[in-house]
């Protein structure tokens, strides 16, 4: 098995990842969750997650939030997350759309 651990130091971020193959279970395609992804995550067998690509093609599975989003509204921490990434990245995300 081949973890590959990614350290970005201008946003203290540490991403861990590891190579997992695609496989049939009945009609569907299964990708495996490694143990220690399920334990840090605090995932069992039947949590809700949410699976969505990138502009890039790279795949993103986010646990649920315990509270249920109403009307559409979006979940606090993302939120969060988000004013700091555009408050960091907007000049140059403002450049890239003129182009």
């Amino acid at each position: 098995m081949l973890r590959l651990t990614i350290i970005c130091l201008c946003n203290n971020i540490v991403i861990t990842m590891q190579t997992q193959v695609i496989f049939q279970a009945g009609n569907s395609s299964v990708v495996a969750i490694p143990k220690y992804l399920m334990e840090d995550l605090n995932l069992s067998v039947g949590s809700k997650v949410i699976v969505g690509k990138t502009d890039d093609n790279s795949v993103i599975i986010k646990k649920t939030s315990p509270s249920k989003a109403k009307n559409g509204s979006v979940d606090a921490a993302f939120k969060k997350w988000l004013d700091v990434f555009m408050k960091e990245n907007g000049e140059i995300l403002d450049e890239l759309a003129e182009r």
